[in-house]
């Protein structure tokens, strides 16, 4: 876009027939990597160092990262559910212990690493305090997924709090990896589709004013 599309398309631009559509949309693309280039590279740095200041300076906007990590496509399926299977984790080993519940609930805050998990944990904290059930407690933030409630309430049932927790933590744990795999195996073929198609975009908006200026030459 910087150096190779320019002088390309000066080619084209001096056969002086009707540039297309898509040839323009190609030198606009072109204009703006040339003319500020600078600021498509300082651009992600710049909104990096941004957001980590100000995620220090503002637990509001920390909290709104945050939440975006836990809500983003893609990545934050696996971030929730890397979240899940560290507090199920947790929760049984402390339970199992002897911890209380209260105590479980509250080292769950400090270890979720996400300010919105750890406000829900917070909430849950205290509605257990207020009297309600573990699984209610829960289910009552609308952050935790059906699974994680429902082994709950077996759990509480049952009187095997542990033993759920930890099927929680061995299902998560093991869907995080697969998850990830299958991430993997995404990655290539889709990168090679974007380029495939860039590099389309940029030979079809070169090549085609040029192939339409032999086919019009009169012999």
């Amino acid at each position: 876009m910087v150096y190779l599309v320019p002088e390309l398309l000066s080619f084209v631009k001096t056969m002086g027939q009707e540039i297309p559509m898509h040839t323009k949309a190609l030198i606009f693309v072109s204009d703006i990597f040339v003319d500020y280039w600078y600021i498509i590279l300082l651009g992600p740095v710049v909104m990096a160092i941004g957001t980590i200041i100000g995620v220090k300076i503002s637990p509001n906007f920390a909290l709104t990262v945050d939440k975006l990590k836990l809500n983003s496509p893609v990545i934050g399926p696996i971030v929730k559910k890397i979240i899940l299977a560290r507090l199920a984790s947790f929760f049984a080993m402390m339970y199992a212990a002897g911890i209380t519940i209260i105590d479980c609930i509250r080292t769950g805050e400090e270890i979720a690493g996400n300010r919105a998990v750890a406000i829900a944990m917070n909430n849950v904290g205290q509605q257990i305090a207020d009297g309600k059930t573990l699984s209610d407690s829960f289910e009552s933030t609308g952050l935790f997924p059906p699974l994680v409630l429902r082994m709950i309430k077996v759990g509480e049932n049952t009187g095997a709090l542990q033993e759920s927790l930890e099927n929680v933590a061995y299902f998560y744990t093991r869907d995080v990896r697969e998850s990830i795999e299958r991430l993997q195996t995404m990655i290539e073929p889709a990168m090679t589709v974007v380029l495939g198609a860039i590099i389309g975009w940029v030979m079809f908006s070169i090549l085609g004013p040029i192939y339409d200026l032999i086919a019009n030459i009169k012999i």
